[in-house]
């Protein structure tokens, strides 16, 4: 798996993704770092990457394009270090990977983690 690291989480994480086995660039040595949210998921998509992001917009991206792509995995916690939350968002890789390979949003706080299979329908 494939991860671009949005802008508003450190770059610290890279050699944590590498670290367990993934690859791993942040926006800032890809694109422009004042791009916008859409920018980033399109740069995903024809990339193959999945985003990593603190940012509660990209799902909201996702629900309103019902796209199926790209994977998005969504930090709840004000605390975005991976000392902090390194081994639970790794241990949600694991858990979801056949998800986010397949397209999901992952949503991942202190206490738990959960998955949506993409795309997202929104209520009529």
């Amino acid at each position: 798996m494939k991860i671009v690291i949005d802008m508003n989480i450190p770059p610290t994480w890279v050699s944590v993704f590498e670290a367990a086995g993934y690859e791993a660039v942040h926006w800032s040595s890809v694109g422009d770092i004042k791009a916008k949210d859409s920018t980033i998921m399109a740069w995903a998509v024809s990339n193959g990457y999945t985003v990593f992001t603190h940012d509660l917009d990209f799902g909201t991206l996702l629900a309103i394009s019902e796209a199926d792509t790209p994977s998005v995995i969504q930090v709840r916690t004000q605390d975005v270090f991976p000392d902090k939350l390194g081994k639970i968002v790794l241990a949600a890789l694991l858990q979801f990977q056949s998800e986010l390979e397949a397209g999901a949003l992952v949503t991942v706080n202190e206490a738990q983690a959960k998955a949506r299979i993409l795309p997202i329908k929104r209520n009529s």
